[in-house]
């Protein structure tokens, strides 16, 4: 018991001080997880953790979703990215359709990878621009 606390301390840990890239690619990750959550459910016939991992996977999209700045026109093609992850998630629960669970981990891994490699990018910007400034 001793060891899961810990582990539970460390993780809520890491929520509050990641900077906000951190906390998006934490986002996507838990989206690969509950969408790989439900697939191993639906084998398994568990009907109602396949339903709660899709709905958790649901809200991370709609997080997404809501916390866009539409000021960017990037903010616009991802929103119609995740409306369309959003709807077909909920088609995949409504039928336990492991098929289009593994089109939406397709799409959930393409952009976590996309993301990861964004903050790889703004990362060395970044550095080379503090080389510059000394």
């Amino acid at each position: 018991m001793m060891v899961n606390n810990g582990y539970n301390q460390y993780k809520e840990n890491s929520v509050y001080t990641a900077t906000p890239e951190e906390l998006t690619l934490m986002l996507y990750n838990g989206l690969v997880k509950f969408i790989m959550l439900a697939q191993s459910a639906i084998d398994q016939r568990k009907i109602e953790r396949a339903n709660n991992s899709i709905i958790r996977a649901q809200d991370i999209v709609r997080e997404f979703q809501v916390t866009l700045d539409m000021k960017y026109e990037v903010s616009k093609h991802l929103d119609s990215i995740y409306d369309y992850m959003y709807r077909r998630l909920i088609q995949a629960n409504i039928k336990k359709d492991k098929a289009i669970l593994e089109e939406m981990l397709e799409m959930a891994k393409d952009l976590r990878d996309t993301w990861t490699q964004a903050m790889k990018l703004a990362k060395r910007q970044v550095s080379s621009k503090d080389q510059i400034a000394r």
